[in-house]
């Protein structure tokens, strides 16, 4: 009994110190040593050298991003650096169908595709769109400009967020569980008692959920620098904002001020007549209700007539003798 429960300490020590915990790899070591006398295995006791694949916290070994790793490869920390794109835009343009058609073009020559979609109309007779777009990395920038190029843009905000520090300390991460998972994938098959069967699989279950988070973590990651993500709000408009000219003298600049007056006017007319389209039942309803108001006050008004000529005409009172 005493035997087992030494090797248990001794596999849970070597367990914590696979995990990150650096502090206790010299009783880890003294745990493994009884580890192989117990199961006969021959493997090094270092826990934090090659023979684990575990790295040191100063300096990860798996990270892509290594200055040696980068040196080897003839490359630098920005070409692995990862990076992920994000832009916002919102645009204008008279013809819709159009430009929503021309914008779908242009995603599919980009090996694009559109993650969400939504067309809307609140009343007003114009439409709007919301769009999110995914785009290879490479065309990003590219992408950008040719959406200007379709539409009237009128904002644009993009961003560069860098998750190498995240990325690649996850990565290093996975690789310690996977060698960690291994190492127990061992011990389970020397194990000859039950209780220690039960302790190695349940150890063994645990860390096959944190590969599967931390993979998972890392495919989040590649797709979204892999592909960045573009937010597009475009609008249906009568007149397309902020394209007018300077005007160079005051002649100039009085005349377009009434030209521009205008068709401010024919522009607000139409929208007020769009508008009155819209709500021609209710003009209608509104209309039958006044009329019907009208009619009761003027058949009202001649039941009174009617009434007051009706009643009989005061008689005048005799003026009284006066005494003499």
């Amino acid at each position: 009994m005493k035997r087992t429960l030494t090797l248990i300490l001794a596999l849970l020590l070597t367990l914590t110190v696979l995990s990150g915990c650096g502090g206790a790899a010299s009783s880890a070591s003294a745990a493994a040593g009884e580890a192989e006398a117990d199961y006969g295995y021959t493997g090094s006791a270092d826990l934090n050298g090659a023979k684990y694949g575990a790295w040191p916290a100063d300096a990860p070994a798996a990270s892509a991003d290594s200055p040696a790793e980068a040196q080897e490869s003839g490359g630098s920390r920005v070409d692995n650096a990862k990076l992920i794109y994000t832009a916002s835009m919102n645009a204008e343009t008279t013809d819709f169908d159009g430009c929503a058609a021309d914008l779908e073009k242009l995603v599919a020559q980009m090996d694009g595709y559109f993650e969400n979609t939504s067309v809307s109309n609140y009343g007003s007779g114009y439409r709007s769109g919301s769009y999110t777009v995914r785009i290879p990395a490479a065309q990003f920038q590219a992408f950008c400009k040719q959406v200007g190029s379709l539409c009237h843009v009128t904002y644009r905000d993009s961003s560069a967020e860098n998750v190498s520090e995240t990325y690649y300390d996850t990565q290093s991460r996975l690789e310690t569980q996977r060698t960690k998972l291994e190492r127990l994938q061992t011990l389970l098959k020397q194990a000859d008692k039950m209780e220690d069967i039960i302790t190695i699989e349940s150890a063994i279950s645990d860390t096959e959920l944190t590969i599967e988070q931390l993979s998972g973590t890392l495919r989040n990651y590649d797709a979204l620098v892999d592909y960045a993500t573009v937010y597009v709000n475009l609008e249906e408009v009568y007149k397309l904002s902020n394209t007018e000219e300077p005007s160079a003298g005051f002649a100039s600049r009085i005349g377009t001020a009434f030209s521009s007056g205008w068709k401010n006017f024919v522009a607000a007319m139409e929208s007020f007549a769009v508008a009155l389209a819209y709500g021609w039942v209710w003009l209608v309803l509104l209309a039958a209700i006044a009329a019907a108001f009208v009619a009761l006050s003027r058949r009202s008004r001649a039941r009174k007539l009617a009434k007051k000529a009706a009643q009989p005409a005061p008689v005048p009172k005799k003026p009284e003798d006066k005494p003499e």
